[in-house]
Parts: structure tokens; sequence; C-alpha cells
């Protein structure tokens, strides 16, 4: 399936469970082809410049959740919940919340070891809010593409709502609970884009094909744009940006979903084999291709063509994700702005391969990222 873009592009080099950790990282979600923004467009996707400020369905159902949340800022703090007596046993059991945090933050910095890096530069507590919520993305994702995937059902799914309900109101149920139960009372942190992600889990049980972009933009929202949303009350907007809260929302969700367009992209072969396409079904049929070519996994000039277009889509989405990290709070920029640069280098990477993204992995070697995080530190420094 395609997969969550846990604390925007934290999870570059995907995800695995161990010692009942949360696991894999989930494949792509693809935006339509347009370029970026105008001033008062769609918060939802790059439009032309001259394009009308029309949004689809699925948009008009995002932008009411941005705006939700986006209204937020500013909020005060809530309190810290108000743990029983049996919690406040398992916590000191724990010793503490301090223990909690710390869990998370092994977990992050074992599977998304660059982005763990960079949260460093966070106040501690920036840093140990986006480990909660980084785990609580991670252990979603893996009930619907982990080893027991094949147990889950719905059934299953809202009963992983219901506790997400609780630990909002100061109810955990374990140790991660308790680190993101902290952080939701810390932070202007709205519950709906934790519940749409659940809804894309409930997507992946049993829809493996997207007939319009319309239709896999919605799917790309709940499982990867939702992060965005997540995150941007934790990193904070930088004090003297200008823009609109808005657009540094817009950006977020950009970002997202350039992920996991880009995730799409790079494993269509893989996604093939277990019998599902990310892909637009009326654009593959415009471009000429079928399922069966697909499957076939056989690169042509129609693939190479129709893959030029993809590759094209998502770099729009990371020039308009990119517009707004300058707009975060200074200390949040790098770590945002490392990962944005690495992932989008996954699409040179099959650009390298002749698009072969049937059999081939596009990756970005060690060397190039070590390379990439001090330019971005400087461009994250100076932004």
């Amino acid at each position: 399936m395609a997969g969550s873009s846990a604390v925007w592009a934290a999870h570059h080099g995907g995800w695995r469970l161990r010692n009942g950790l949360p696991g894999p990282q989930r494949r792509g979600r693809a935006p339509r082809l347009l370029p970026p923004t105008r001033a008062g467009a769609s918060l939802t996707r790059p439009r032309a410049a001259a394009a009308p400020a029309v949004r689809t369905a699925s948009e008009e159902a995002v932008y009411e959740v941005v705006l939700r949340q986006a209204a937020k800022k500013g909020t005060a703090p809530r309190l810290r919940p108000r743990w029983s007596e049996d919690e406040e046993e398992r916590l000191l059991g724990w010793s503490l919340l301090g223990d909690a945090y710390d869990r998370c933050g092994e977990v992050c910095s074992e599977y998304a070891k660059t982005f763990y890096l960079g949260t460093q530069l966070m106040t501690p507590e920036r840093r140990k809010a986006v480990w909660a919520i980084y785990v609580w993305c991670r252990r979603t994702d893996e009930l619907v593409d982990g080893p027991n995937a094949s147990y889950i059902t719905p059934t299953a799914l809202d009963r992983w709502e219901k506790r997400l309900e609780d630990l909002f109101e100061g109810r955990p149920y374990d140790m991660y609970d308790v680190a993101l139960s902290d952080t939701v009372s810390k932070f202007p942190v709205d519950i709906q884009p934790f519940k749409d992600m659940i809804e894309g889990m409930r997507l992946d049980l049993w829809k493996s094909r997207y007939m319009t972009f319309d239709e896999l933009y919605l799917y790309c929202y709940y499982v990867a744009g939702t992060v965005g949303l997540m995150t941007v009350p934790v990193m904070g907007i930088a004090p003297d940006s200008k823009a609109s809260t808005d657009s540094v929302y817009n950006a977020a969700l950009a970002l997202g979903i350039a992920n996991q367009l880009t995730n799409i992209l790079r494993d269509v072969g893989e996604d093939a084999r277990r019998g599902r396409i990310y892909l637009p079904m009326d654009e593959l049929a415009q471009a000429g291709l079928t399922e069966e070519d697909i499957f076939r996994g056989k690169v042509t000039d129609k693939w190479r063509r129709f893959m030029k277009g993809q590759i094209q889509r998502a770099r729009l989405f990371f020039d308009e994700a990119e517009k707004g990290v300058a707009h975060l709070d200074s200390a949040s920029r790098w770590p945002v702005l490392a990962s944005l640069w690495l992932y989008r280098q996954i699409l040179d990477a099959i650009e390298a391969n002749d698009y072969n993204n049937f059999t081939k992995r596009a990756y970005v070697g060690k060397a190039k990222k070590l390379l990439s995080l001090p330019v971005a530190y400087a461009r994250a420094a100076v932004a």
C-alpha cells in the first residue's frame, strides 16, 4: 500500500516492526499535475496563476480540516490531563512521563536518523512532542501494513480510533499514548487529522485502485497530508513571519502529498506485486497504458512519458512545500528542509534508472545525504 509520511519526510528509510514497536512505511499517493498556487487560491494543491480558485469535492473536504487546525493558532496550551489513580500508578512504574518520551525518541532515532538529528535543534518540549506524534503515526501505519495486517478488521480500526479519543481526553492506554496525550494537552493540536489518518487505513483494507486523481488526492490527504497538520502546531510558526497561517499549513500539506507521490513512483513494482496500483487509472488510460502494462513491468516509451508527467507533478508540490519552510520557527526549519531535499532526490534517482521503477528501487546514497545536510542547514539558517 502507499505510505504515511510521518512527521513530514521523517521516515525516509522505511519502517520495520521490532519488539512490538510500530512498523513499515507505506507507499505513496499522488496529486494532480498543476503549477504552483497563486495568492488566494485553494489551500490544497498548487494551481496555475490564471486558473480559477475552484475546489473539487475532495479539496473542499480537506480545506475544512485545514481551516479548523489553522484557526487554533495562538490557542492557549491546555492543562495536562489529570490521570486517574490507576494511571498515576502506571506512570510511576514507567519512571513518569520522561521515560515515555525517551522511548519515543529511541524509536525516532532508530528509524528516522536524519530527522532525529534535526530535532536536536528544537526546544526540548517541541522535540519530545514531535517524537510522540511520529510514534503514533508509525503505530497507526503498522495496523494495516505490518506483519499482522491480514488480521486487521474495520472493528480493530474502530477500537484504535476510540483509543485515540481516550488519549486526547487524558486517558492513555500505554506509555506511547502517555507521551502523545501529554503533547496534545500542551499544543493546539486538533484531533481531526489523526482521525483522518485512521480513515486512510480503512481505505487500505478494501481499496487497491483509484480511478481518478480526485479520489487519490483525498486518500493522499488521509495518509500523508494529515501529518503536516499534526506537526505544524508543534514545530511552530516564526514570530516574525508575514505569511498567513493558512499558507503555512498549505505548505505542510503539500509536502505530505509530494512525499507520498514520490513513494508511489518509487514503489510501483513492489505495489504491483501485491496487486495494488496507486496511480490514477484515467491518467494511465490517457497515456495508452493499462493495468496489464503495470503488472508486466516493462519500461516503454509510453511509460517514460507517463512517468515524466508524474515526476513533474511531484516536484511542483515539493516547490510549494519549500516556500513554507522559511515561515516555520527557526529551530524547526533544518529537519524539515533536509528531509524535503533528500526525499525529492528520489525523483532524480528514478530518472537515473531510466524510469524503471518496476525492478529497480530508487534511493539516495549516503554520500549524497551527507552532502545535503550542511547545505540544508545553511539554507535553513538564512531562510
